[in-house]
């Protein structure tokens, strides 16, 4: 059973990872909904490595031509003039916030920020930040208009997903069209920008895995984590194409439904907002 289980959640980390619809949210909502429990942190954590596994292969020519040139950068100052090096600065700045973060609010992360009170809230506020940031901004910028500034502000943005129900893809791509750039290029930034927390994050988590922080165990994890790569890297390729002609609107309305639905349901009984494995 928790290895069917453990199937159903890697599908649905797959489908809600990449979508601004926070895949952690999901993962603690829907198992309360079928009786299932929470899967844990741990589960969590390492279920996303598939799906930055699936960016990795996805982005691995935009990966490889980034890491080559900054390394370069360390030993020529000709590379240091190339959009690679700059680039890779861009994601290591970036990145800092949510690693710093999450390591000094660790056992929040796990315990209190997991209650659905904080998932069903968070889950309405940045639907309503991702429709205003659709609405008002400009979508002009190409990514390779990228400043030290705006690599700041996009590493807040995705700090931000430390609590469940933000969305890293959410906040990170709010934050860039906000910042005036284009869908396209907002959306291939945040991914590649995740890359090192997510896979950072899910290795420390792996520690976890065999103890009382995951719900099913070694193999299971396992198994949700392949199927969580496949069915992500699916969905990466079909978000780029959608974003490149059409609006967030539809994830803005789901957000904001399905946070008021589960606050109905804790209001009313039909789940408990600490969940428990």
């Amino acid at each position: 059973m928790d290895l069917l289980r453990s199937v159903v959640l890697g599908l649905l980390q797959g489908l809600t990872e990449f979508l601004p619809i926070s895949s952690s949210a999901h993962l603690a909502i829907f198992p309360q909904l079928f009786g299932w429990g929470d899967p844990g942190a741990a589960y969590t954590a390492v279920v996303q490595i598939g799906t930055e596994l699936a960016v990795v292969l996805y982005f691995w020519r935009d990966i490889w031509t980034i890491g080559s040139g900054w390394v370069r950068g360390l030993f020529s100052a000709d590379a240091r003039r190339e959009p690679p090096w700059r680039t890779g600065w861009f994601i290591i700045i970036g990145s800092l916030p949510i690693v710093i973060l999450g390591l000094l609010l660790e056992d929040l992360i796990d315990r209190e920020f997991r209650s659905l009170w904080v998932i069903a809230t968070t889950l309405i506020v940045l639907g309503v930040v991702l429709g205003l940031a659709e609405r008002f901004g400009r979508k002009n910028r190409a990514i390779d208009q990228l400043t030290p500034r705006h690599a700041v502000l996009f590493g807040m943005a995705q700090a931000a997903a430390i609590v469940p129900g933000v969305s890293r893809s959410g906040a990170t791509i709010s934050m860039g069209l906000f910042l005036g750039y284009e869908r396209q290029a907002a959306t291939r930034y945040a991914f590649l920008l995740a890359i090192p927390a997510v896979v950072g994050a899910g290795v420390y988590k792996l520690k976890d895995i065999p103890g009382g922080e995951n719900a099913y165990g070694t193999m299971p994890t396992i198994v949700g984590t392949v199927v969580a790569f496949v069915v992500g890297l699916a969905v990466i390729h079909w978000l780029l194409r959608y974003v490149s002609t059409r609006s967030y609107a539809p994830f803005v309305a789901y957000r904001i439904v399905l946070g008021i639905v589960v606050i109905v349901l804790l209001s009313t009984g039909a789940l408990s907002a600490t969940v428990a494995a």
